[in-house]
């Protein structure tokens, strides 16, 4: 810059003679002449004018871009795709220049009052293998690069100048249409003004200000991109880069999205030091970022949106999968094939996935229509291999554990931007599946005030935020399924209530609840025992699985994304009214075991299971794509609730079903526990026939000793030999 202070000296940054510039000015005017030849005459075989067509139609539709695909260009000029590849940054302008130049031709005539033809932005689709994140070196600086990742963070929409406007202080002098360059850097002002000082004093050291009114700006979009997990090496954390979005780009993806980025490999100055100045130490070090050219949404990888819009054909596919008569149970089916039994839990799911329908009623609140479902039970029964399913197979689905999630990780957390100091939030992972599904494994695990953070987000379907100034509310419209084990690790058939360690405001808002034990059955673990070994031995030969009346995964989430966007059924009249009689009796039912056994049930019976049921209706009908609910589905929809949350109510009286009914009786059974427990070694050999006649000489029923080595069988506390013995006794 020191030659503003002299008058009639200008500076530049083009180093050679004249000759040298005129012949990079001839080659920059015949790239461009070459880009504008591809967009007007590039064709496909049918001689359809893609480029041009394409452009034509945004620019009658105000959208100012046009996306072409890397490999067209390859195809039409391969030197003038290697020089784009290796040169993005001097050749991207001169391509958004030559689409101006071909949309002012095939735009005419124009309107009045358009007479000047808007900027183009040109966006690349490359079809190229991507690199990973970890493979960026210095090498591929300045060229183009196409990485994959999962978007994480996204700021604001903020304006960045393109052309500017300064004046001095002094002399009040302009100096107009200064460039900027594009991406993050920014423009270094002047320290002195160059006009003619010839006669009057000389204008001060940094006399520029910038004339904001007269600048040019655009939108840009700061994101963060973490990369992919299975790329992530063992025992290493995942790396972050920063993108850059502009313009049409801004606003494409929100955080939780897989994307695959094409983009210039850039690097931006360092940040400034609190005391004003720069580390010399680090003079010539910059902090890379990618400057995005192309955005591509994945929707092939776990929990993201499911394959867009359909073409004609595979709509009729999928109409014509929802008239099948089986469809229930071919979708029961094919969730997790892999894992044996549990077929009511497998429909359960499958309700879950599709959903009932959402309603906002005239008084402006709003009734939920997804549905919450919590395993709960013993270790070792597929409960985190079927939310491991339900992530792949839903078309949005968020992954957690309880242990290491928190309150704010789960709905939302508010954080001081480093940049602007300014606070912002961050969705959580109950926000970022609005409109899917939130897999919780651990649950159990959880501290309490978190799982009391996300009572809101379960029933109403909000999050409602009232921290450091910022007062809002954000949606979490989606479905939880949550896996948890009973407080003792295994179920205990006589602790009863015992095992739920959950509190009635929680257990509440889970429509289904199923409780999973782990028994001992010599011929259903052969058969368990069977399959186990034909998937291990089998794993690749998925092709049997297919004919046995499933629906492979990609057609199952198209199905479930089709269903959930274009049908909302609704109760019939008469399925209404025997689900509201239903209810009565099940109230009834309920109140009459508390007053037999005198405790309360552990899972109250409230509007909220009515509405449960509800839902549960209006997902069977969506299968079908049907638009009412019928009394079958009713009659489904009870069945499914009266194994699952009816049953797991009802374990407060166990012991009461085997034939001990007071509480006398299972105070005594806890007793003999205790004392087998306490008086015999884990490991040690000792014969029924001596324990049974040992606790005789203390006045116990020998029945109730039996029964208390049958429990501790099933858990796998003592030898199996004892069984038959036992049974015998207690007929």
């Amino acid at each position: 810059m020191e030659g503003f202070d002299d008058p009639g000296v200008f500076f530049s940054d083009n180093f050679g003679s004249e000759d040298q510039q005129d012949d990079l000015q001839i080659n920059r005017l015949q790239v461009k002449n070459r880009f504008r030849e591809f967009i007007r005459q590039f064709h496909e075989g049918n001689f359809s004018y893609r480029y041009r067509d394409q452009l034509k139609r945004h620019y009658n539709l105000r959208q100012y871009w046009l996306e072409v695909e890397f490999e067209d260009l390859i195809s039409f000029d391969e030197v003038l795709a290697e020089k784009l590849q290796k040169q993005p940054t001097e050749h991207m302008p001169l391509f958004e220049e030559a689409a101006k130049e071909v949309a002012d031709e095939v735009t005419k005539p124009r309107p009045e009052g358009e007479e000047d033809v808007c900027d183009i932005q040109v966006m690349v689709k490359w079809n190229a293998h991507p690199h990973g994140l970890r493979d960026l070196k210095s090498d591929q600086m300045s060229h183009l690069v196409k990485i994959p990742g999962i978007v994480i963070a996204a700021s604001t929409i903020r304006a960045k100048a393109t052309r500017i406007s300064i004046q001095c202080r002094s002399c009040r002098n302009f100096m107009n249409n200064l460039p900027v360059k594009p991406g993050l850097e920014g423009y270094a002002l002047p320290r002195k003004c160059p006009t003619d000082q010839a006669g009057r004093q000389k204008c001060p050291i940094d006399p520029f200000f910038i004339v904001p009114e007269k600048c040019k700006c655009v939108d840009f979009q700061i994101l963060k991109l973490q990369e992919l997990p299975e790329a992530v090496p063992n025992g290493e954390m995942p790396r972050h880069l920063q993108l850059y979005c502009d313009r049409y780009l801004c606003e494409k993806v929100v955080p939780g999205n897989r994307v695959t980025i094409v983009g210039i490999y850039s690097i931006k100055k360092g940040s400034v030091s609190k005391r004003g100045a720069r580390d010399k130490v680090s003079v010539g070090i910059r902090q890379p970022y990618l400057r995005v050219i192309g955005i591509h949404v994945d929707t092939s990888g776990p929990g993201r949106r499911a394959g867009g819009p359909l073409n004609p054909g595979e709509e009729d596919d999928i109409r014509h999968l929802a008239a099948s008569p089986n469809i229930y149970e071919s979708i029961a089916k094919s969730i997790a094939p892999s894992i044996y039994g549990s077929i009511d839990i497998k429909k359960a799911i499958a309700c879950l996935l599709l959903g009932g329908s959402r309603k906002r009623l005239p008084d402006g609140l709003c009734r939920r229509g997804d549905i919450n479902l919590l395993l709960l039970g013993d270790p070792g029964t597929a409960k985190s291999q079927l939310l491991k399913f339900v992530e792949n197979c839903a078309p949005i689905c968020i992954y957690t554990s309880g242990k290491g999630s928190s309150a704010a990780g789960l709905t939302a957390s508010v954080n001081r931007d480093p940049v602007t100091r300014n606070f912002i939030m961050e969705g959580g992972a109950m926000v970022l599946a609005d409109g899917g599904v939130v897999c919780i494994d651990e649950f159990d695990k959880m501290r309490e005030d978190d799982r009391v953070a996300i009572h809101e987000a379960m029933e109403q379907q909000t999050i409602s935020i009232a921290k450091a100034g910022i007062t809002t509310t954000l949606n979490s419209r989606c479905s939880v399924l949550a896996a948890a084990n009973s407080v003792f690790g295994r179920w205990d058939d006589t602790k009863a209530e015992e095992n739920i360690d959950f509190m009635p405001t929680i257990l509440s808002r889970f429509d289904m609840i199923f409780i999973i034990k782990d028994q001992h059955d010599e011929a259903k673990d052969m058969i368990l025992a069977k399959h186990v070994m034909n998937v291990h031995m089998n794993a690749l030969q998925t092709s049997e699985d297919l004919q046995q009346g499933t629906i492979d995964l990609q057609t199952l989430k198209k199905f479930i994304a089709y269903c959930r966007t274009k049908c909302g059924p609704r109760l019939s009249p008469e399925a209404a009214e025997k689900l509201k009689n239903r209810y009565v009796l099940m109230r009834t039912g309920a109140t009459e075991h508390e007053r037999e056994t005198g405790k309360r049930i552990t899972i109250p019976i409230t509007v909220r299971q009515l509405e449960a049921v509800i839902r549960i209706s209006e997902s069977l009908a969506k299968m079908r794509l049907a638009p009412f609910a019928t009394e079958a589905d009713v009659d489904e929809a009870l069945r499914l609730f009266q194994v699952s949350t009816l049953n797991a109510a009802m374990t407060g009286s166990l012991a009461g079903a085997e034939g001990f009914t007071t509480e006398d009786d299972q105070e005594m059974l806890s007793r003999i526990e205790k004392q087998i427990k306490r008086r015999f070694v884990i490991g040690s050999q000792v014969s029924e026939h001596a324990i049974v006649q040992d606790f005789v000489k203390q006045k116990y029923p020998e029945r109730a000793i039996c029964k208390v080595l049958l429990f501790m069988l099933r858990r796998g506390e003592i030898q199996h030999r004892m069984q038959r013995k036992m049974l015998y006794r207690l007929k």
